[in-house]
């Protein structure tokens, strides 16, 4: 009896639903290999994130940049009723005039104090150097470029894309951009990142986001008050006691003002330093100045908006900033404390997911 062509076509290929001799049948192997596959995955992860660091950071950064923006249109919005566009481009014109006012008007003026700055503190530096070698504490010899080191070993490494003036000036540019556009539909991204992730953690995550958002927004509002209270209080007061360089000085005081802890003994050094370089009597206001400002800013700022955010214990983040300056430089001693706040929000949440997970236990008084 003649075999028909499909009979004579199954016995010239094998079955396409039979396993082959690659397939892996025993499910105690399987089972390794997945786990194997995990820890793979999870090692190259955390492979990518090493190298990758520098850009990671900056994406951080433009996101609070973008907070800030929101957080602006979100303020000007209880005030004018129009569409969140337009709130936002106001928003963005008025950082970009006190940004030309601050060069066109006020930038030559504090480019020849720049110049000046130099040679003061160094001088200061040295008459410094000179009293500790008459009191029998060695011979110090300090130059610029020893201070310098000094500095940048101690605050961390700069890197490449931060090392250069046209580095750092392109990296700024990508962070603004990126938060502008993250600040003009932040939902679209937020739903995208939920997209790719499972349905059941989706409604977690729009909650996590959303403690986020509020807490970076207030820490940052909270932030641009201190820049300002302590960067214009330090201008009008060094110009009412006579100390050189007010402008510099206001505008130095009010930049580090967004570093806590930091910031606030390197502007409190300058000012001393270019306070006694015109006098005993405008040194000792100089030191009057720092602390009121301090003052200020320390008991009713930082309280005030501690109340709105999270509180962040002082310690943690002068831990933080020394880690991250230490390993990633400059950006990581800035965005020290927003990333500390983050952490912090996202592991409060995490333990309230938990806690309404875990089941009670039967007390004595419920029995």
């Amino acid at each position: 009896m003649a075999e028909t062509g499909e009979t004579a076509g199954s016995r010239r290929r094998p079955d396409s639903q039979a396993p082959g001799p690659a397939e892996i049948r025993n499910q105690l192997v399987r089972t390794e290999l997945v786990k194997a596959s995990v820890w793979l995955g999870l090692a190259l992860l955390i492979g990518a994130c090493i190298v990758l660091i520098q850009p990671i950071l900056l994406i951080f950064a433009g996101i609070v940049v973008a907070a800030m923006l929101d957080g602006g249109t979100r303020l000007l919005g209880r005030a004018l009723p129009i569409g969140r566009g337009w709130r936002l481009l106001i928003v963005c014109l008025c950082l970009t005039a006190f940004l030309l006012w601050t060069i066109l008007f006020a930038g030559s003026q504090i480019a020849d104090q720049a110049a000046t700055l130099q040679r003061v503190v160094m001088a200061q530096i040295d008459r410094v150097a000179a009293w500790a070698s008459d009191h029998g504490m060695g011979n110090l010899q300090l130059d610029t470029k020893t201070i310098t080191d000094n500095l940048a070993g101690t605050v961390g490494r700069v890197t490449a894309a931060l090392g250069t003036v046209v580095g750092a000036l392109t990296s700024l540019v990508m962070i603004m951009v990126l938060g502008l556009f993250l600040a003009i539909e932040p939902r679209l991204y937020e739903r995208g990142v939920a997209w790719m992730l499972p349905v059941s953690a989706r409604e977690d995550f729009y909650l996590t986001t959303a403690r986020m958002g509020f807490t970076l927004r207030r820490l940052m509002a909270g932030r641009l008050l201190g820049m300002a209270v302590e960067g214009v209080g330090t201008w009008l007061a060094c110009l009412a006691v006579g100390i050189p360089m007010a402008a510099l000085m206001g505008l130095l005081t009010g930049l580090l003002a967004f570093i806590p802890n930091i910031g606030a003994i390197v502007s409190g050094v300058l000012l001393v330093l270019v306070g006694f370089s015109a006098g005993t009597d405008t040194g000792l206001w100089a030191i009057a100045i720092y602390l009121i400002v301090q003052t200020v800013d320390g008991y009713v700022i930082v309280p005030m908006v501690a109340k709105q955010t999270v509180d962040l214990a002082p310690a943690l983040v002068l831990g933080a900033q020394i880690l991250l300056g230490t390993l990633l430089g400059i950006l990581g001693l800035f965005l020290a404390d927003p990333l500390v706040a983050m952490t912090k929000v996202a592991l409060e949440r995490e333990a309230e997911r938990n806690a309404a997970g875990k089941p009670k236990r039967k007390t004595a008084a419920s029995l």
